[in-house]
Protein backbone atom coordinates (compact mmCIF):
# COMPACT_ATOMS: atom_id res chain seq x y z
CA UNK A 1 0.00 0.00 0.00
CA UNK A 2 1.35 3.32 -0.53
CA UNK A 3 1.95 5.95 1.76
CA UNK A 4 -0.43 8.74 2.35
CA UNK A 5 -0.20 11.74 0.25
CA UNK A 6 2.01 14.54 1.84
CA UNK A 7 -0.35 17.52 2.59
CA UNK A 8 0.56 21.10 1.84
CA UNK A 9 -1.03 24.73 2.62
CA UNK A 10 -1.99 28.14 1.45
CA UNK A 11 -0.82 30.93 3.48
CA UNK A 12 1.39 34.58 3.55
CA UNK A 13 4.51 34.91 3.98
CA UNK A 14 3.78 36.09 7.13
CA UNK A 15 2.54 33.07 8.00
CA UNK A 16 5.18 31.17 5.98
CA UNK A 17 7.97 32.84 8.93
CA UNK A 18 5.40 30.56 11.27
CA UNK A 19 5.14 27.18 9.59
CA UNK A 20 8.71 27.45 7.83
CA UNK A 21 10.31 24.27 10.26
CA UNK A 22 6.69 22.39 9.51
CA UNK A 23 6.80 23.13 5.91
CA UNK A 24 10.48 22.22 5.63
CA UNK A 25 10.15 19.02 7.17
CA UNK A 26 8.13 17.04 4.57
CA UNK A 27 9.12 19.46 1.77
CA UNK A 28 5.40 20.41 1.50
CA UNK A 29 3.64 21.75 -1.76
CA UNK A 30 3.04 25.65 -0.95
CA UNK A 31 0.73 28.17 -2.15
CA UNK A 32 1.75 31.64 -1.59
CA UNK A 33 -1.33 34.46 -1.10
CA UNK A 34 0.31 37.60 -1.13
CA UNK A 35 0.17 38.18 -4.90
CA UNK A 36 -3.87 38.61 -4.97
CA UNK A 37 -4.65 42.48 -5.16
CA UNK A 38 -3.96 45.40 -7.55
CA UNK A 39 -2.34 47.01 -4.86
CA UNK A 40 0.12 44.84 -4.67
CA UNK A 41 0.46 43.66 -8.23
CA UNK A 42 0.54 47.64 -9.20
CA UNK A 43 3.08 48.28 -6.80
CA UNK A 44 6.58 47.54 -6.02
CA UNK A 45 6.03 43.93 -4.72
CA UNK A 46 10.15 42.99 -5.75
CA UNK A 47 10.64 43.60 -2.05
CA UNK A 48 8.02 40.36 -1.38
CA UNK A 49 9.81 38.33 -3.92
CA UNK A 50 12.77 38.88 -2.34
CA UNK A 51 11.68 38.42 0.90
CA UNK A 52 10.04 34.79 -0.49
CA UNK A 53 13.16 33.63 -1.73
CA UNK A 54 15.09 34.42 1.32
CA UNK A 55 12.29 32.42 3.15
CA UNK A 56 12.27 29.97 0.87
CA UNK A 57 16.13 29.17 0.49
CA UNK A 58 16.43 25.36 0.36
CA UNK A 59 13.30 24.83 0.07
CA UNK A 60 12.52 21.82 -2.45
CA UNK A 61 8.49 21.47 -2.65
CA UNK A 62 6.25 22.58 -5.35
CA UNK A 63 5.33 26.47 -5.40
CA UNK A 64 2.49 28.19 -6.84
CA UNK A 65 0.66 31.02 -6.05
CA UNK A 66 -3.11 32.23 -6.22
CA UNK A 67 -3.11 34.77 -9.15
CA UNK A 68 -5.21 37.46 -8.51
CA UNK A 69 -9.28 37.58 -8.59
CA UNK A 70 -10.94 40.46 -6.91
CA UNK A 71 -13.25 42.06 -8.50
CA UNK A 72 -13.61 40.72 -11.88
CA UNK A 73 -14.18 37.85 -14.03
CA UNK A 74 -12.18 35.76 -16.58
CA UNK A 75 -15.27 35.89 -19.09
CA UNK A 76 -15.93 39.45 -19.58
CA UNK A 77 -17.70 40.23 -22.79
CA UNK A 78 -16.49 43.87 -22.53
CA UNK A 79 -13.05 44.77 -23.63
CA UNK A 80 -11.96 47.26 -21.32
CA UNK A 81 -12.41 44.96 -18.73
CA UNK A 82 -10.59 42.01 -20.60
CA UNK A 83 -7.66 44.32 -21.07
CA UNK A 84 -7.56 44.53 -17.18
CA UNK A 85 -8.28 41.31 -16.37
CA UNK A 86 -5.01 40.42 -18.98
CA UNK A 87 -2.79 42.44 -17.55
CA UNK A 88 -3.44 40.79 -13.84
CA UNK A 89 -3.10 37.40 -15.62
CA UNK A 90 0.09 38.38 -16.58
CA UNK A 91 1.33 40.36 -13.55
CA UNK A 92 0.66 37.14 -11.11
CA UNK A 93 3.04 35.70 -14.09
CA UNK A 94 5.75 37.83 -13.81
CA UNK A 95 5.38 37.04 -9.60
CA UNK A 96 5.99 33.41 -10.76
CA UNK A 97 8.73 33.39 -12.90
CA UNK A 98 10.49 36.37 -9.92
CA UNK A 99 9.88 33.62 -7.46
CA UNK A 100 10.37 29.98 -8.79
CA UNK A 101 6.37 29.26 -8.65
CA UNK A 102 5.35 26.45 -11.22
CA UNK A 103 1.40 27.32 -10.67
CA UNK A 104 -1.03 30.14 -10.38
CA UNK A 105 -4.54 29.49 -9.42
CA UNK A 106 -7.14 31.64 -11.63
CA UNK A 107 -11.49 31.50 -10.40
CA UNK A 108 -14.14 29.97 -12.74
CA UNK A 109 -16.21 32.20 -14.66
CA UNK A 110 -19.41 29.78 -14.16
CA UNK A 111 -21.79 31.16 -11.64
CA UNK A 112 -24.90 29.52 -10.26
CA UNK A 113 -27.12 32.11 -12.66
CA UNK A 114 -24.75 30.50 -15.83
CA UNK A 115 -25.77 27.15 -14.62
CA UNK A 116 -29.32 27.34 -15.45
CA UNK A 117 -29.12 30.13 -18.73
CA UNK A 118 -25.96 28.87 -20.77
CA UNK A 119 -28.30 26.89 -23.23
CA UNK A 120 -31.21 29.78 -22.63
CA UNK A 121 -28.73 31.68 -25.19
CA UNK A 122 -27.91 29.81 -28.46
CA UNK A 123 -24.10 29.97 -28.33
CA UNK A 124 -23.91 31.21 -24.69
CA UNK A 125 -21.58 28.10 -24.34
CA UNK A 126 -19.70 29.25 -26.67
CA UNK A 127 -19.12 32.83 -26.15
CA UNK A 128 -17.98 32.42 -22.61
CA UNK A 129 -15.25 30.30 -24.24
CA UNK A 130 -14.23 32.77 -26.85
CA UNK A 131 -14.34 35.54 -23.90
CA UNK A 132 -12.08 33.64 -21.59
CA UNK A 133 -9.65 33.23 -24.93
CA UNK A 134 -9.56 36.34 -25.22
CA UNK A 135 -8.86 37.42 -21.86
CA UNK A 136 -6.03 34.70 -21.18
CA UNK A 137 -4.54 33.51 -24.23
CA UNK A 138 -1.43 35.87 -24.02
CA UNK A 139 -1.38 34.85 -19.99
CA UNK A 140 -1.50 31.00 -21.30
CA UNK A 141 1.49 31.79 -23.86
CA UNK A 142 3.39 33.37 -21.39
CA UNK A 143 2.85 30.31 -19.32
CA UNK A 144 3.89 28.06 -21.28
CA UNK A 145 7.49 29.93 -22.09
CA UNK A 146 8.16 30.06 -18.38
CA UNK A 147 6.90 26.60 -17.24
CA UNK A 148 3.78 27.25 -14.91
CA UNK A 149 0.53 25.86 -15.18
CA UNK A 150 -2.73 28.26 -14.92
CA UNK A 151 -5.04 25.88 -12.57
CA UNK A 152 -9.53 26.91 -12.72
CA UNK A 153 -11.00 26.93 -9.34
CA UNK A 154 -14.42 25.99 -8.97
CA UNK A 155 -16.28 29.11 -7.33
CA UNK A 156 -20.16 29.15 -7.82
CA UNK A 157 -19.38 26.34 -10.52
CA UNK A 158 -22.66 23.53 -10.20
CA UNK A 159 -21.46 21.21 -13.62
CA UNK A 160 -18.71 19.70 -12.86
CA UNK A 161 -17.63 19.28 -16.14
CA UNK A 162 -18.13 22.91 -17.83
CA UNK A 163 -14.61 23.93 -15.83
CA UNK A 164 -12.73 21.01 -17.47
CA UNK A 165 -14.14 21.28 -21.04
CA UNK A 166 -12.66 24.73 -21.02
CA UNK A 167 -9.51 24.36 -19.67
CA UNK A 168 -9.33 21.34 -22.37
CA UNK A 169 -10.46 24.18 -24.99
CA UNK A 170 -6.81 25.83 -24.73
CA UNK A 171 -5.21 22.43 -25.86
CA UNK A 172 -2.44 23.50 -23.80
CA UNK A 173 -0.20 22.14 -20.95
CA UNK A 174 -0.47 25.24 -19.25
CA UNK A 175 -4.09 24.85 -17.92
CA UNK A 176 -5.43 22.24 -16.09
CA UNK A 177 -8.17 22.14 -13.25
CA UNK A 178 -8.31 23.00 -9.72
CA UNK A 179 -10.85 21.77 -6.88
CA UNK A 180 -11.70 23.70 -3.90
CA UNK A 181 -13.66 21.11 -1.49
CA UNK A 182 -15.49 23.88 0.62
CA UNK A 183 -16.81 25.72 -2.90
CA UNK A 184 -18.07 21.98 -4.46
CA UNK A 185 -19.53 21.35 -0.92
CA UNK A 186 -21.67 24.85 -0.65
CA UNK A 187 -22.57 24.07 -4.13
CA UNK A 188 -23.77 20.82 -3.22
CA UNK A 189 -25.31 21.65 -0.16
CA UNK A 190 -26.64 25.12 -1.33
CA UNK A 191 -27.40 25.06 -5.14
CA UNK A 192 -28.02 21.14 -6.02
CA UNK A 193 -24.57 20.08 -7.44
CA UNK A 194 -23.12 17.22 -6.85
CA UNK A 195 -20.95 15.87 -3.86
CA UNK A 196 -17.39 16.51 -3.77
CA UNK A 197 -15.84 13.65 -4.73
CA UNK A 198 -17.97 13.78 -7.94
CA UNK A 199 -16.00 16.72 -8.87
CA UNK A 200 -12.54 14.53 -8.45
CA UNK A 201 -13.79 12.11 -10.06
CA UNK A 202 -14.78 14.29 -13.42
CA UNK A 203 -11.72 15.94 -13.57
CA UNK A 204 -9.53 12.82 -13.55
CA UNK A 205 -6.20 13.56 -14.13
CA UNK A 206 -6.64 17.26 -15.40
CA UNK A 207 -7.04 17.85 -11.88
CA UNK A 208 -3.46 19.53 -10.66
CA UNK A 209 -4.59 21.29 -7.69
CA UNK A 210 -6.78 21.04 -4.49
CA UNK A 211 -8.04 23.72 -1.70
CA UNK A 212 -8.93 21.32 1.04
CA UNK A 213 -11.18 23.81 3.28
CA UNK A 214 -14.35 21.38 5.38
CA UNK A 215 -17.11 23.29 5.29
CA UNK A 216 -21.01 22.98 6.12
CA UNK A 217 -22.88 23.16 2.58
CA UNK A 218 -24.38 26.50 3.37
CA UNK A 219 -21.22 29.16 2.85
CA UNK A 220 -17.72 29.37 2.16
CA UNK A 221 -16.17 28.63 5.53
CA UNK A 222 -12.82 27.58 5.56
CA UNK A 223 -12.61 25.72 8.46
CA UNK A 224 -9.91 23.75 9.91
CA UNK A 225 -10.47 20.58 8.65
CA UNK A 226 -12.59 17.99 10.62
CA UNK A 227 -15.18 21.10 12.11
CA UNK A 228 -17.34 20.82 9.00
CA UNK A 229 -19.19 17.86 7.66
CA UNK A 230 -17.30 17.12 4.29
CA UNK A 231 -16.49 13.54 3.69
CA UNK A 232 -13.13 12.97 3.67
CA UNK A 233 -12.87 9.42 3.24
CA UNK A 234 -14.46 9.74 -0.06
CA UNK A 235 -12.59 12.62 -1.58
CA UNK A 236 -9.43 10.93 -0.71
CA UNK A 237 -10.81 7.59 -2.20
CA UNK A 238 -11.04 9.54 -5.78
CA UNK A 239 -8.03 11.46 -4.89
CA UNK A 240 -6.31 8.08 -4.94
CA UNK A 241 -7.18 6.81 -8.51
CA UNK A 242 -5.42 9.86 -10.29
CA UNK A 243 -1.61 9.76 -11.71
CA UNK A 244 -1.23 13.32 -11.87
CA UNK A 245 -0.47 13.76 -8.28
CA UNK A 246 -2.34 16.86 -7.62
CA UNK A 247 -0.92 19.57 -4.75
CA UNK A 248 -3.48 18.99 -2.04
CA UNK A 249 -3.41 22.41 -0.31
CA UNK A 250 -5.26 23.58 2.85
CA UNK A 251 -6.53 26.79 2.70
CA UNK A 252 -8.55 27.71 5.80
CA UNK A 253 -9.22 30.90 7.37
CA UNK A 254 -7.49 30.07 10.82
CA UNK A 255 -3.61 29.61 9.82
CA UNK A 256 -2.73 28.64 13.00
CA UNK A 257 -5.25 25.25 12.45
CA UNK A 258 -2.99 23.67 9.53
CA UNK A 259 -1.11 21.77 11.20
CA UNK A 260 -3.66 20.36 12.99
CA UNK A 261 -5.93 20.25 9.96
CA UNK A 262 -3.08 17.61 8.57
CA UNK A 263 -2.82 15.61 11.88
CA UNK A 264 -6.61 15.08 11.60
CA UNK A 265 -6.49 13.60 7.82
CA UNK A 266 -3.15 11.49 9.34
CA UNK A 267 -5.87 9.84 11.93
CA UNK A 268 -7.46 8.75 9.03
CA UNK A 269 -5.07 7.54 7.37
CA UNK A 270 -5.68 10.09 4.62
CA UNK A 271 -2.30 12.35 4.69
CA UNK A 272 0.37 13.34 6.80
Amino acid sequence: MSPPPVIGAAMTLDELEIHRNWLFDKQRDLELQDFTTADVLNGDWAALAERTRKLLNGYQGRLGIHGPFWGFTIASQDPDIRAVVAKRMRQGLDVCAAIGATQMVSHSPYSTWSYNNLDNNKGERDRVFEYVHLTMRDAVKQAEDIGVVIVLENIEDIDQYARIALADSFNSPAVAVSIDTGHAHYAHGSTGAPPVDYYVKAAGDRLHHVHLQDADGYADRHWALGEGNILWRSVFAALADLTSNPRLIVEIKDKSKIPASVEYLALLGLGQ
